[in-house]
């Protein structure tokens, strides 16, 4: 390696490394993808090896882009701290943050919640990942996100987000169909909304079978937007969190008596953390389940 790479050469590797491909990069920095696409390919001549595969699907990192992506990381942290003192203030909350967020509380909840939020910082974006799966933070998939699964290992920032319990829910059209759901065991009876089985994004997802019934299930889905869509069509029960249930379609069964309990985690890599858009959403998501507590749990 005959000279060393510049600051902003690896700045466009971190940003490449955490969107994914060049289009979602070239927005973070405000550039054209082909400057993207320039520089990291003067990055790699510079360190003589291939950071990423290239693909149709996008960028990843190679075994020797992992290796550089820490060194990345702290000098990105160290310019960021040089910045806030040299300016006696805070660095400004722009740029974009990648959101990962479960699919119904990310579109019911925190979509709304951005909306409003945003306009306070007209510089700030944010890219919002709500699909039935949890957002991977060990590839940068996101900055900060929603998790069941609190990370054992790794440099991470994680905090109980909420806890929250699922109860039985079914449409009022589908209990009056049906002989009134007295005792636990009445459920043994009655059709279910599930997950998929073999796609579960987590294995807290795998609640259904705490009930003590042995559940059949009529529909299966990858996501449950489209479970208490078909819960609330009267196709059978489902087991859901409150704030699945908040527009009247779907009535609790058994609330004081059934229910499993699980918990949100929020988590962000060290580094990114003390970004302050990152922190600047980090904090709005906790003021958020703080003000809300009834929409995970009906007792409180």
């Amino acid at each position: 390696m005959k000279t060393l790479p510049e600051w902003t050469d690896l700045r466009f590797f971190l940003e490449l490394a955490r969107a994914g491909t060049l289009s979602g990069a070239s927005r973070r920095l405000e550039v054209e993808h082909t400057t993207v696409s320039r520089r990291i390919d003067r990055l790699e001549q510079q360190l003589g090896a291939t950071l990423f595969d290239r693909s149709r699907e996008g960028y990843e990192l190679t075994e020797m882009g992992h290796a550089v992506l820490p060194h990345a990381e702290a000098m990105e942290s160290a310019v960021l701290a040089a910045q806030g003192q040299l300016s006696g203030t805070e660095v400004a909350i722009r740029g974009v943050v990648r959101l990962g967020v479960p699919e119904a509380l990310g579109v019911r909840f925190i979509t709304p919640l951005l909306a409003t939020f945003l306009q306070d910082y007209p510089e700030l974006s944010v890219d919002l990942l709500v699909q039935p799966r949890f957002a991977n933070l060990a590839s940068r998939e996101a900055d900060l996100g929603v998790t069941l699964d609190a990370p054992n290992t790794g440099r991470y920032m994680v905090t109980r987000l909420a806890s929250f319990r699922l109860y039985v829910y079914g449409s009022p059209a589908y209990l009056a169909r049906h002989a009134p759901i007295k005792r636990r065991s009445d459920l043994a009876g009655h059709d279910f909304v599930d997950y998929v089985q073999d796609r579960l994004a987590s294995n807290e997802l795998n609640f259904l079978d705490e009930l003590g019934v042995n559940p059949r299930r009529r529909l299966c889905c990858t996501g449950m937007l489209a479970q208490a869509e078909a819960a609330a069509a009267g196709l059978g029960l489902m087991m859901a969190p409150p704030y699945m249930a908040t527009d009247g379609r779907l009535v609790p069964v058994l609330q004081d008596e059934v229910y499993v309990e699980r918990a949100y985690w929020l988590v962000a890599p060290v580094d990114l953390y003390r970004l302050p858009r990152v922190r600047a959403v980090w904090n709005l998501l906790r003021q958020f389940a703080e003000s809300n507590a009834t929409l995970f749990s009906s007792n409180k």
